[in-house]
């Protein structure tokens, strides 16, 4: 581990994640490489039970805001999200070995991050308006639209509480 680094995982706290690619070279510049890592995301969120409060995949590095996983360290569901995104994608390496963990502890700093995040495309001039990227969980939060990865957020909430509740009787 880098000296001086310190990671304050098992905390409670969401997590804003970055991790870039090999060399900061651009393998997810393609749509179809994006949706692939989108959907190794969720496959990996629904394995390790961690929850995605936000994310965006750029062309060259990822930004995730999420929970820490119920079953195993973060540092492990991290490392198998990369495992397998790589060996989806076919390129190796993929992802450069480290990653980037904030711990994020009060609203507001979600706020800050989860707009971070959907700016990001903009701010690099890939798209003129965030919900043009679709490779982020900007449109859900903007419509409740459903997408590749499940975004924990209040329209999820509500489509898991109205998916738990006895069917109503009619006298």
């Amino acid at each position: 581990m880098t000296e001086g680094l310190k990671r304050y995982q098992q905390s409670g706290d969401f997590h804003f994640i970055t991790f870039s690619c090999h060399q900061r070279k651009p393998h997810l510049s393609l749509p179809t490489p994006r949706s692939l890592f989108e959907e190794t995301l969720e496959s990996t969120r629904s394995k390790y039970e961690f929850k995605v409060i936000g994310y965006v995949v750029m062309p060259e590095h990822v930004h995730l805001l999420l929970t820490e996983p119920t079953t195993v360290p973060l540092a492990k569901a991290l490392m198998s999200l990369k495992i397998s995104s790589s060996k989806r994608l076919k390129e190796s390496p993929l992802w450069q070995a480290r990653y980037y963990d904030f711990n994020v502890f009060t609203g507001n700093k979600q706020i800050e991050k989860l707009k971070y995040i959907h700016r990001n495309p903009v701010r690099r001039g890939l798209v003129t308006k965030p919900e043009d990227w679709h490779w982020s969980s900007f449109r859900h939060y903007a419509t409740g639209q459903q997408g590749t990865v499940e975004i924990e957020s209040q329209w999820t909430t509500q489509r898991r509480e109205a998916n738990t509740r006895p069917p109503s009787k009619n006298p």
